[in-house]
């Protein structure tokens, strides 16, 4: 149902070099990219988009307070080194890879603009 979810960003640049690194993790490549404010990754064509973009109102881009993303990893190990790829780019940890529940393994990491991603296996 999802097609697409987008982080405002105070540095586009930045921000792409950082999710180069965490989604190529797990598989993600740059697809769409909007003039020079929207860049978008995915998996395959045709399937949900995650993009960073400069705000349209030229407003200071924040994280929302509750507000977070997950993103599915095919296996414990990957979940592992998507973390460790977004501590490496310059994220900050936001809760160590581990079991959360009795099926829930998952990690907790923000970007570099403040917005909290989940990196999760089931």
């Amino acid at each position: 149902m999802i097609g697409y979810t987008t982080f405002g960003t105070n540095d586009f640049e930045k921000a792409k070099t950082f999710y180069d690194a965490v989604l190529s993790e797990l598989g993600g490549k740059r697809g769409m990219t909007v003039e020079d404010r929207m860049q978008f990754w995915a998996n395959d064509a045709g399937m949900p988009m995650f993009g960073v973009c400069k705000p349209y109102d030229d407003k200071t881009a924040t994280s929302g307070n509750g507000s977070m993303i997950a993103l599915f990893a095919a296996s414990h190990a990957l979940v592992d080194k998507t973390h460790a790829a977004a501590l490496a780019a310059g994220g900050a940890d936001e809760g160590a890879p581990g079991l959360r529940g009795d099926a829930f393994y998952g990690a907790y990491f923000r970007d570099l603009d403040g917005n909290k991603i989940c990196v999760f296996n089931m």
